[in-house]
């Protein structure tokens, strides 16, 4: 059984995965596809989804807008019972299989391969392309990265001071709520710290 993707893949494209745990609920990660042949995914030290692919082998990839959702799904603990979100535009049931594995900076990754097996466009958009919206996804890419030896935390805050600032700017309502959401699970830097506008 074998199913294409629902979109075209390019570079990296962030996604929110959802897999099994033991309990029954569905753990929802962030995960960044790499667009080989086949499509690729690294995950980083021993999360849930690592330990899920490694028990059951398979998640649903979903692709979403929702930038609350987004910020969730990089930043939090959260389970849901269904493995599709409300907000996914489109996704994709995948098999998962081990390819490499390493250690950089002191952490354990694993290198997956994905293979689709179903797929399903939930509804089709015209893009846009918002500012605020991209900075809340680098956002939660810096924020992800605090306190982690390889990387320098003064520089990240510094990167969160102005994607901050850009989505205060440029965002929209929901952009704002991810802000807000962001600012629960990681200390922002004061308004008056932040960057000027470049």
């Amino acid at each position: 059984m074998s199913a294409d993707w629902p979109i075209d893949l390019r570079g990296v494209t962030e996604s929110v995965v959802t897999t099994p745990g033991p309990e029954g609920a569905y753990n929802v990660a962030a995960l960044g596809l790499h667009a080989d042949d086949p499509v690729t995914a690294r995950t980083w030290g021993r999360t849930r989804t690592r330990l899920n692919f490694d028990r059951e082998s398979e998640g649903y990839v979903q692709f979403t807008r929702d930038p609350v959702d987004f910020v969730e799904a990089a930043l939090t603990v959260r389970e849901v019972e269904d493995p599709v979100l409300d907000s996914a535009d489109a996704w994709t049931r995948v098999l998962v299989e081990r390819r490499e594995n390493g250690t950089q900076g002191g952490t354990e990754w694993i290198d997956w391969e994905l293979r689709p097996v179903e797929t399903a466009v939930e509804r089709r958009v015209v893009p846009t392309i918002n500012r605020g919206h991209a900075a809340v996804i680098e956002a939660t890419v810096a924020a992800s990265r605090l306190d982690v030896e390889a990387y320098d935390d003064e520089r990240l805050r510094d990167r969160l001071s102005y994607f901050a600032d850009v989505i205060e700017r440029c965002g929209g309502e929901r952009e704002q709520a991810a802000l807000e959401r962001l600012g629960g699970v990681v200390k922002l830097p004061d308004e008056d710290s932040r960057f000027e506008s470049f």
